[in-house]
């Protein structure tokens, strides 16, 4: 579709943001890279949350129940079919298919049960704590057994705000859906999005769940709790390690109730998470203090400052899609892609007056801008760009170039803006004081061009 990293609601052109939805918009060729984090569930207010957890948890250790009786075989295919959930797009993956664990780490999962005795007998409080005892478990399978132990609630709720959002969803059958009353994996058939690009079915999963790392983790407990209790050389050796959680469980228990006194500092992480005020008034001041050109790798720090600058400041009216780079004879070009989700009335009447489905801001640390710098813009403006896009540079373009801007307009109906350090200052002084929005030094931009434009 020429989009660049597709989201399920570019795809269907519905124009809503990821600020505005409840959920975490996924994307259709890749994994978003965050994670269901079972102890959100745990300390949620809501009483929906926490028996979600329940019900985790219930499931999980039904498998140790499975093992004291005689039923192995099915318990580690429950494990190995529930390790992997591929609908819901979250983790590391370019494909978003993942790989399920083998029979081995299903085995040394369910050791667990055997060979820790306060396990066998009161099963796990948060089973996320495996990561402290099994090699090759990490915040990526927690967040997958999470999910498919409670498929069949995602089901409903992406079912929910689908409807809501008005996203089409079709006939699916879904293979690996946990039933909660019979303990087993059963196949059920529902109605659920496609991801177009594959025919996969997408399951959404709602922001307030999803964090980088989860609350209990390896790293934590070995850097925070273990090192300081236990270990006096300070060498950090994985294996012995989890060998010695193994047989010293009563050191992991109360990792795991400091964790839980320390609950009012986890929360949930944000897909796009904007730098501080502080951190855009760094970035500011150091592009405005930057010479022009390349001297000292000048124009590196513009692009570096620039990017996360820009990305901030125009959210949330703008979420931001990726940085790239390309190539035009010979020359290496620093690009900034924002999705157009139409949620300004200026972004609208771009969306319809320049079909702008994305908005491409391409970076020059020039002294003066040349058509040269214009004409490498405008051949990239087409397909989802259509025929709009933003030159970012550090002073007003010469008459000349201001001229062929026009007759771009003119010629061929397209809109290039330039923004330079005047409006970087203004959208820092927007932004730091909270008047008003800093995208309209954007629309002030385009305000003004439309005026210069022949009627």
């Amino acid at each position: 579709m020429g989009i660049i990293r597709p989201r399920i609601n570019d795809y269907h052109n519905i124009p809503f943001t990821q600020e505005e939805v409840d959920f975490a918009i996924p994307y259709l060729n890749e994994d978003i890279p965050l994670y269901v984090d079972p102890f959100l569930l745990w300390k949620s207010p809501s009483m929906q949350d926490n028996s979600l957890h329940t019900a985790t948890i219930n499931s999980f250790n039904n498998l140790g129940y499975l093992l004291n009786k005689g039923k192995e075989s099915e318990a580690i295919e429950i494990l190995i079919r529930t390790s992997e959930c591929n609908e819901v797009g979250l983790g590391n993956s370019k494909t978003r298919i993942g790989k399920p664990i083998g029979e081995k780490t299903a085995n040394d999962i369910l050791s667990l049960f055997k060979s820790i005795p306060q396990v066998n007998q009161s099963g796990f409080v948060h089973f996320e704590s495996i990561q402290l005892f099994v090699d090759g478990i990490s915040r990526d399978r927690i967040s997958d057994f999470t999910c498919s132990f409670i498929k069949s609630f995602l089901v409903d709720y992406t079912i929910e705000q689908c409807e809501k959002y008005g996203i089409p969803i079709q006939k699916v059958t879904l293979d690996s859906i946990y039933d909660y009353r019979k303990n087993k994996i059963v196949s059920e058939q529902t109605h659920l999005p496609i991801n177009p690009e594959k025919g996969d079915p997408i399951l959404l999963i709602p922001k307030r769940w999803i964090r980088s790392i989860p609350w209990i983790n390896f790293d934590d407990y070995y850097s925070n709790f273990y090192i300081k209790e236990i270990d006096e050389n300070g060498e950090k050796e994985r294996i012995p390690l989890l060998n010695y959680n193994r047989h010293n469980y009563d050191v992991v228990e109360t990792y795991l109730r400091i964790r839980e006194q320390q609950q009012a500092n986890c929360k949930n992480d944000p897909i796009f998470k904007p730098i501080s005020k502080t951190s855009v008034s760094k970035k500011a001041s150091t592009i405005l203090k930057l010479p022009t050109g390349k001297t000292d790798n000048a124009d590196m720090k513009f692009e570096d400052n620039a990017c996360p600058l820009l990305a901030t400041v125009f959210y949330p009216q703008l979420d931001f899609a990726q940085e790239q780079s390309r190539t035009i004879s010979g020359v290496s070009i620093r690009d900034l892609v924002f999705y157009n989700n139409k949620s300004y009335d200026f972004l609208e009447e771009i969306f319809q007056k320049y079909d702008c489905r994305q908005i491409v801001f391409e970076l020059k640390n020039v002294k003066e801008l040349n058509n040269d710098h214009v004409d490498q813009l405008n051949r990239y403006l087409k397909d989802q760009f259509g025929r709009f896009g933003v030159l970012v540079t550090r002073n007003e373009p010469p008459k000349k170039v201001t001229k062929n801007i026009i007759d771009l307009w003119s010629g061929q109906r397209k809109c290039i803006l330039v923004l330079t350090d005047e409006d970087i200052k203004m959208m820092n002084t927007l932004y730091s004081g909270n008047q008003r929005l800093p995208i309209d030094v954007l629309k002030k931009r385009y305000i003004e061009f439309t005026r210069n434009c022949p009627s």
